[in-house]
């Protein structure tokens, strides 16, 4: 027996600019302890005193 393939649409009543806006609000909340954890690590290298030059 042949196996059917599964076909899938979505219907979005939303503008192009309030579907962007949603999906980057999650994409930020997803991602938001990753940024927070980068920010902090360029903080702390740029506030260290150069050792090099001392």
């Amino acid at each position: 027996m042949k196996k059917q393939k599964l076909n899938y649409r979505f219907h979005n009543p939303n503008t192009v600019e309030d579907t962007a806006d949603t999906l980057l609000k999650i994409f930020i909340e997803a991602n938001q302890e990753k940024a927070e954890a980068a920010i902090r690590k360029v903080v702390e290298q740029t506030s260290k005193p150069d050792s090099i030059n001392t």
